[in-house]
C-alpha cells in the first residue's frame, strides 16, 4: 500500500479529549484516538504528537484568576504532560510502542527533548509524545507543533478539530459558510482565519510544511489522510 505521508506530527487539543465532558480527560476519547493512531502505525507511519491542555488549564486564562502570566503558562505546560501520559497510556494498552518527552525536565515520567534521540525513535516504530509545548512561556502548543514538525523534518502537520477543515466563517456559526479542499498560506494570513496562531503558521510558511485541517472524531479520516485521500483543508503554498 503506498503512503502519501510517511513522518506526520499530530496536533490535538486538550478540549478534544474531553469529548462531552466540561472539562478533564474521557476514556472513550483516549481509546478513539489510539486505534486511530494505531492503524497507520501498523502501516509502518512514523508518528509524533503534540497534545494541549485546554481541557485541564489554559494559560491565556490565568491572568484573570489572579495568576501571573509567566506562571500561568508554565501550568498549562504542565496540564499537556497529564494529557500525554494518558494518551500513551491509552496507546500503550493497545500495543504501540511509545516515547513521552517533555520540553520540562522531569526525568521520572518522560525523556528530556534532544532532536536526534527522538528521530531515532521515530525511525524505530515508537510513536513520540512531544508534550510541555516548547519548554517557555509565551509560546501556545500549536508554535510547540510547528517547531517540532521542523525539526523532526516532518512530511505534514495533521490538525486534528471538531470541524472537517477550513471554512470562510466559523460553520458552527455561520451556516453560509464555505469549505476550502486546498489554501494557501498568504490567503489564510489576507483572509484573517484562524487556523493556528501566526507563530505556528508563519514557520510553517517559511519552511513549506503543509498544514491539514480535519475533523479528528470521524475514525476513518487519519487512515485516509495517509493514504491520500482529500480530507479537511489543505493549507500549503504552491
Amino acid at each position: 500500500m503506498s503512503l502519501k505521508y510517511n513522518r506526520i506530527l499530530l496536533k490535538l487539543s486538550g478540549e478534544s479529549l474531553m469529548g462531552k465532558q466540561e472539562f478533564g480527560i474521557d476514556p472513550e476519547m483516549l481509546i478513539h484516538y489510539a486505534h486511530q493512531i494505531k492503524a497507520i502505525s501498523d502501516l509502518g507511519v512514523e508518528i509524533a504528537i503534540v497534545i494541549g491542555g485546554g481541557n485541564i488549564y489554559r494559560g491565556l486564562q490565568a491572568e484573570s484568576s489572579g495568576i501571573e502570566r509567566v506562571q500561568g503558562d508554565y501550568m498549562g505546560m504542565l496540564a499537556t504532560v497529564i494529557n500525554a501520559m494518558a494518551l500513551q497510556s491509552a496507546l500503550e494498552k493497545t500495543g504501540v510502542y511509545t516515547r513521552l518527552v517533555s520540553a520540562i525536565e522531569m526525568r521520572q515520567i518522560a525523556e528530556p527533548y534532544i532532536k536526534r534521540r527522538a528521530i531515532r525513535h521515530l525511525e524505530k516504530g515508537r510513536v513520540v509524545i512531544f508534550s510541555a509545548g516548547t519548554g517557555s512561556p509565551y509560546f501556545t502548543t500549536d508554535s510547540a507543533a510547528a517547531l517540532r514538525a521542523n525539526e523532526i523534518d516532518a512530511d505534514v502537520i495533521l490538525k486534528g478539530t471538531r470541524v472537517d477543515g477550513i471554512y470562510t466563517a466559523d460553520p458552527e456559526k455561520d451556516p453560509s459558510a464555505t469549505k476550502f479542499d486546498t489554501i494557501s498560506f498568504t490567503r489564510v494570513i489576507s483572509l484573517g482565519l484562524n487556523v493556528m496562531d501566526m507563530t505556528a503558521f508563519t514557520m510553517c510558511q517559511e519552511n513549506n510544511i503543509p498544514i491539514i485541517v480535519f475533523d479528528i472524531n470521524q475514525p476513518s479520516n487519519l487512515m485516509g489522510i495517509i493514504q491520500g485521500e482529500t480530507i479537511g483543508t489543505l493549507v500549503a503554498d504552491v
